[in-house]
């Protein structure tokens, strides 16, 4: 699945908190969000894709779910916070190399195709990885201790990126072929920048096989690239991107573009993004994996740039000039995208309201980021009842209508999305900041769902005004308009 992520350190953010943010680029998928309180964790597992049995531990805890509303192909979760205030987003899909999928290939499943024969089950994937792994952990470190555990046990189908952040830590995970795996935490000064591409550009070997403070990997990660000839830098610098990465022509167009524009907008003026001599290009395969950004990030950030299509440059598949570059590269806001979520942990809060999670449905160029508090037993059906049938009674359809109507009407709509935008996360701050205060007057649990119901009914109210501006919009360019006037 393609998608576009963003680890921000806490002291690269604008109040203290870890964030990590992640485009859900499915194919138009359908998604909710909703509380799995720990009766409804299964203690079996079995995954639909995969087609493989797991036995889960009996102490799972509660956490937040983004599943697939259209359970055919399995539970799909694509990010949550457990109770514990870790918050987990998976995952990026990446790429790999040939020598890599050869020397530790992936364990796909297998259906049985006669009579008599059984089916063969693969690895875990997307598919699980949420539910096998979020209920069971108290820190970021512990995810990646259990996520590299399944995958040393079990495999993988497909090259996978995985987050984890509690309010002090940010770490990212690589799957390496079907059963390798490498970590790191990100600086705290520091952000990450996570296209469809294998993407760590610098790793301390010593460190991971020692106190594994800052890097974590398989155990026999170094035998395993001895054995089959993998490393072939030459300065003697240990790069995973070049032992595992991909440097192909599709990466020029599908993942290095969206890494650029990132780079380009946290660190304008850090290194030259364009012209003559630019330090790098939209096609460049060595743009830094992590930076220190030049101000410090905030959600608004996080969602633009999760929302961009190349503004202000030729790239803009939007702009009205006949340039042969326009739309050449893929955007970071695109079309199909089910769900965006920013997991922030707040440090300078109670524990009960750190987590939240700033939700946005459908393509990110045209819908708005929702602040929730996750430490409820249920969220309001507006974000969790979704069904397959388009609505304007849930958060998610109401936006892709929005979306589609507004792409088509670009010019006369855009307007029209950006206070949209600008309104509901404004009035988002406010309500957090009220119940904020509330939940430490009261320490009420109780006031936290109070909260969720107004944000939704606020959002609500929001949306319903910006569709009906766009449906408004969109009625005067419909090609069937004519008037006397006309004549």
């Amino acid at each position: 699945m393609a998608c576009t992520t963003i680890l921000v350190g806490k002291k690269a953010s604008y109040d203290g908190s870890t964030m990590v943010a992640r485009n859900d680029d499915g194919h138009f998928d359908t998604k909710k969000v909703i509380v799995v309180n720990p009766e409804d964790q299964p203690r079996k597992y079995k995954s639909v894709i995969g087609m493989l049995e797991i036995e889960l531990p009996d102490n799972p805890i509660g956490y937040t779910s983004a599943p697939s509303v259209d359970k055919t192909h399995g539970i799909w979760p694509a990010m949550g916070i457990n109770k514990a205030n870790v918050a987990m987003t998976a995952t990026e899909t990446i790429t790999s190399n040939a020598r890599v999928l050869g020397a530790d290939p992936l364990v796909f499943p297998k259906k049985k195709e006669n009579e008599g024969e059984e089916d063969i089950p693969g690895g875990i994937g997307e598919e699980d990885l949420v539910t096998l792994v979020l209920p069971y952990i108290k820190t970021a470190r512990e995810g990646v201790i259990r996520l590299g555990g399944l995958l040393e046990k079990y495999g993988t189908y497909e090259m996978n990126g995985i987050a984890f952040h509690d309010e002090n830590e940010v770490w990212w995970l690589e799957s390496i072929g079907g059963h390798h795996w490498i970590a790191r935490r990100v600086k705290d000064d520091e952000y990450v920048i996570m296209p469809n591409q294998f993407g760590l550009d610098r790793f301390d070997i010593e460190d991971a096989f020692g106190d594994k403070k800052e890097n974590m990997c398989s155990s026999d990660l170094l035998e395993f690239i001895e054995k089959n000839h993998l490393d072939f830098n030459n300065n003697g610098v240990f790069n995973p991107r070049n032992i595992f990465g991909s440097h192909t022509d599709s990466d020029h167009v599908y993942n290095t573009p969206r890494a650029w524009f990132m780079g380009r907008y946290f660190n304008p003026k850090t290194y030259k993004w364009d012209g003559d001599n630019a330090d790098f290009t939209p096609e460049s395969d060595d743009i830094p994996w992590s930076l220190v950004p030049e101000r410090k990030i905030t959600p608004e950030d996080i969602k633009y740039i999760l929302s961009s299509y190349y503004q202000g440059t030729p790239y803009n598949p939007y702009q009205k000039a006949n340039d042969p570059r326009k739309g050449i590269y893929r955007p970071i806001g695109i079309s199909r995208t089910g769900i965006m979520a920013i997991t922030q942990i707040r440090p300078y809060v109670k524990d009960e309201i750190k987590a939240i999670e700033w939700l946005s449905f459908g393509s990110n160029p045209f819908n708005s980021s929702l602040p929730l508090y996750t430490n409820v037993l249920k969220f309001p059906e507006y974000v969790s009842n979704v069904t397959l049938d388009v609505s304007t009674d849930n958060f998610f359809w109401v936006n892709r209508l929005i979306g589609v109507l507004a792409d088509a009407n670009y010019g006369a709509c855009i307007q029209h999305i950006e206070r949209y935008q600008l309104s509901v996360s404004a009035k988002g701050h406010e309500i957090i900041n009220e119940y904020d205060k509330k939940f430490n007057e009261s320490r009420d649990v109780l006031v936290l769902e109070e909260a969720n119901n107004k944000l939704c009914e606020m959002a609500k109210k929001e949306a319903q005004n910006t569709l009906n501006k766009v449906l408004y919009q969109a009625s005067l360019s419909m090609k069937c308009g004519y008037s006397r006037s006309d004549n």
